[in-house]
């Protein structure tokens, strides 16, 4: 039964920070580390003591991980940047914070009952100092085994190797020892140099007292250390080990990952301020496809053949179930699964007719965050995400560098921020005003025409899911007074849901690394604005408060003609057209994933590879390629098959004395290996190309279980220092570690797992809804009871009550449910009998 773990994580704000510059504040940024492993950072707010991030991620992490830490720092010009201080949240720790919080927190408490399954937090946590002995990060490789014979009692540890330990050097490395400790005995490896990967393949022997023998709580202590010629040495991690264990077992071997040295954190009482966190923790077990195949088989009967669509389903059931805080969770899993099936324009058309039956006002049309209108935002951003990026990155990017002063309301126009246009004295309200107006319609102008020109950038299965809108919206309002609602119902999703927010917020749909400043992301909401009038068509204008963007109105009004005629011609698509390319974007060979510059060096031969022969180059990601070439426009260019990739890691940063450097790994149809080396301009980039590239490489067959995080130079790896090219990786590789976004591989059973946790939450309402309503009750159901009469063997009759079909589709629906629960219960009996059968004869 495989594990799946993902990780939320939302840094929000900083209060009460310490000033660490001369002028009274600090320029602070957080950092974030998984295991040790940075795996984002913050922008940095300027001079502020209590910044504002609003900065989220989501990791997937297969393999699960311990600890989760949060560095906040200040960015100086000059010099190394400081620490203020760290925040460290065990995994542990995450879920029991959960508990406690769910007790005193009603948002937490009905978060948490929604999703029992999620642990987290949501709360201010105070900063404590950074304490090099509890920054320890790597595994030992060792072997303990308690000789006994007639001349003496000994305790033999086989200290092999170590990875990934923490780098205590300026040289960005560690000169690592082991020392071995019992009660007073103690010995020591040898000290390697230079290496964060060593191997001793040393064999250390304690001899012990009779005495010793009989002791049951004694402990096996194992530290890791960092030889330092000057000054004391650097604490690098321990392994701690009952002696008892020994008793039992008394041949031990494996991978022992190092602890701190157990100094309890300081809270410091709130001196180096605090931050507001909110982490979410989704744990699941997964199992084999064939259990969940049963709940597919009703979800999919519930869309391709539904007698009327009014009739209860499997679909309408979960809908039932499922809370307002989770259901954007449900709606983007159910356009995944359906997506997966090809079933998502049947999918959406049978939410859609439903809503559009139901509603009796025109004006209320997809106004509520229904299943239905969560399903069409998700849908737009699964399928679509390549198409905005396409239509609106250029005039986003436009925006960004300008950094125009632009403001129309009044009471917000500040002189001061204005720069100076002419010498004839300060700028007027007036100018501001009249300047702030032409650049609004420059810029307006700019996405109107890069939308309404879209029609063939447009992903057909989209095009396919509005024309079936625009059909049900037109058959359900004929009235000559509802004209309008039928291209309403389309620009409502496709501007409102779609255009709008992602001008509002770029950075949380790719558009942009960092968040907007004060200034730009004033402008960003007067186009947003602007842009939900022209998905309205203009019908709301003049009736609102804000009446200081009149001057923007007739630019809206003389859209409105061509953004009918642009919808006009989206819906205007067959059927087969759609059917014919996939229906995710993403997996389309042409489709371009990801771009951008950045810098690469390849590996080839044994010459010195210097930190100066990284050459800049333009790269592009598809499903099938990763090519380069010098600029955008250049005609040749260089491709790497992603079916040949088999790694893709990050490389340490004394590999080439650089940060931010990664490796592509792939391997020839001979079986050779290749390795090429790309850096990236920040810790963020490099992330996002790693996640990128690994997504779409994740179902290659001849994935590497291990790498060098170095480069083999001067006869030997950087890393391990071994000389062999060919030696096996020292490091393990993290292939299935992703970063959570609209390009997440469809993946059924963590899909359908999903589903079945919120219907399991419900089961007990639908048995009560539909299986034990009194007789008299048509509410829940549609159809009539019907009654026939069925004659006995012995000849005696009776009456037989046929369930309605509502009845029936909840009984099989919640069959489905009680058997996975039984398999999940199976499965988890099973690996503890596993885990106790190795610990009892290992």
């Amino acid at each position: 039964m495989a594990k799946n773990t993902s990780l939320y994580f939302r840094i929000v704000e900083g209060r009460n920070l310490p000033a660490k510059d001369v002028s009274g504040t600090s320029d602070p940024y957080c950092i974030v580390k998984v295991d040790n492993e940075v795996v984002a950072r913050t922008a940095t707010v300027w001079k502020n003591l209590n910044p504002f991030w609003g900065e989220e991620y989501t990791l997937h992490l297969p393999m699960g991980f311990h600890s989760l830490s949060f560095h906040v720092m200040d960015e100086d010009t000059i010099g190394h940047d400081d620490v203020i201080g760290k925040i460290t949240l065990t995994k542990e720790a995450i879920g029991a914070q959960a508990k406690g919080m769910a007790k005193h927190s009603a948002v937490v408490y009905n978060w948490m009952t929604a999703w029992p399954e999620l642990r987290g937090l949501d709360c201010w946590l105070n900063l404590t100092k950074v304490d090099p002995d509890e920054e320890v990060q790597g595994e030992i490789h060792l072997g303990l085994e308690l000789l006994k014979d007639t001349e003496k009692i000994s305790l033999r540890c086989q200290v092999i190797e170590a990875r990934d330990l923490a780098p205590r050097d300026i040289s960005g490395t560690s000169d690592p020892f082991t020392r071995v400790i019992f009660n007073n005995h103690s010995a020591e490896t040898s000290i390697i140099k230079k290496t964060r990967f060593p191997h001793w393949g040393e064999t250390l022997e304690l001899e012990l007292d009779p005495e010793e023998l009989r002791e049951e709580e004694g402990t096996v202590t194992v530290q890791v250390w960092d030889w330092d010629m000057v000054g004391k040495n650097d604490f690098l991690g321990k392994v701690e080990i009952p002696f008892a264990c020994l008793h039992k077992t008394p041949q031990l071997e494996g991978w022992f990952r190092l602890l701190p040295l157990g100094n309890n954190e300081v809270d410091a009482g709130g001196k180096l301020g605090a931050l507001r966190l909110k982490v979410r923790l989704v744990e699941d077990q997964i199992l084999p496809s064939m259990y969940y195949q049963p709940l597919i088989d009703l979800l999919v009967e519930s869309v391709i053949s539904p007698t009327e669509v009014e009739d209860s389903s499997a679909l309408t059931m979960l809908e039932e179930v499922t809370t307002v805080e989770s259901r954007q969770d449900v709606a983007m899993t159910l356009v995944k699964i359906y997506l997966g099936q090809g079933l998502v324009v049947p999918f959406l058309d049978y939410l859609n007719t439903r809503e559009v039956n139901h509603t009796t006002d025109p004006n209320t049309l997809f106004r509520s965050n229904s299943l239905a209108s969560k399903a069409m935002e998700q849908f737009m951003k699964a399928v679509g995400m390549l198409y905005l990026h396409e239509v609106l990155k250029p005039i986003i990017n436009r925006i960004f560098d300008e950094k125009k002063y632009i403001e129309l309301d009044p009471c917000k126009i500040d002189l001061n921020r204005t720069r100076r246009i002419s010498f004839k004295g300060a700028v007027s309200e007036a100018e501001v005003r009249d300047s702030s107006v032409e650049m609004l319609q420059s810029y307006l102008t700019s996405i109107i025409e890069s939308i309404v020109s879209s029609v063939d950038q447009c992903p057909p299965v989209m095009r396919v899911a509005f024309k079936q809108l625009h059909k049900r919206v037109e058959e359900q309002f004929t009235e000559p007074e509802n004209e309008d609602v039928k291209y309403l119902a389309i620009s409502g999703f496709f501007f409102l849901r779609f255009f709008a927010p992602a001008i509002l917020t770029p950075k949380l749909f790719q558009l942009r690394d960092q968040h907007a400043d004060t200034r730009t992301s004033r402008t960003l909401l007067l186009l947003a604005k602007a842009l939900q009038s022209v998905g309205n068509l203009g019908l709301q204008l003049g009736h609102g408060k804000e009446q200081w963007m009149a001057p923007l109105h007739p630019i809206i009004l003389r859209s409105v003609a061509s953004v009918k005629d642009f919808l006009d011609k989206l819906i205007d698509i067959d059927h087969d057209t759609a059917s014919e390319v996939p229906q995710r974007a993403v997996f389309m060979a042409s489709v371009t994933v990801k771009e951008g510059f950045l810098h690469k060096h390849k590996a080839e031969g044994p010459q010195l590879l210097s930190r100066f022969a990284f050459k800049k180059r333009y790269f592009w990601l598809t499903s099938e390629t990763l090519s380069y070439a010098k600029t955008p426009d250049w005609q040749v260019r260089s491709s790497i098959p992603i079916q040949c990739v088999c790694a893709v890691e990050r490389v340490d940063e004394n590999a080439f004395q650089q940060q931010n450097v990664m490796q592509v790994i792939t391997q020839d149809n001979d079986g050779q290996l290749h390795t090429t080396y790309i850096q990236c301009k920040n810790v963020n980039e490099l992330n996002q190309w790693l996640s990128a590239i690994r997504k779409v490489s994740i179902y290659n067959e001849r994935m590497l279980p291990s790498f060098h995080p170095g480069v083999h130079r001067s006869g030997k790896w950087t890393c391990c220092l071994q000389a062999d090219r060919a030696v096996a990786g020292c490091s393990r590789t993290h292939s299935a570690v992703t970063l959570g976004d609209w390009s997440d591989p469809l993946d059924p059973d963590v899909e359908t797992q999903t589903i079945y946790k919120q219907l399991l939450q419900g089961k007990d309402k639908l048995r009560n809804k539909y299986l034990e309503m009194p007789d008299d009750d048509e509410t829940a159901c549609n159809k009539e009871k019907k009654t026939n009469v069925d004659v006995h063997p012995d000849g005696a009759e009776c009456t037989v009550q046929q369930m309605k079909p509502c009845q029936g589709i909840a009984a099989r629906l919640l069959v489905v449910i009680e058997d996975l629960e039984q398999a999940h219960a199976t499965f988890q009996r099973r690996e503890k009998e596993d885990v106790t059968s190795v610990i009892m004869n290992p």
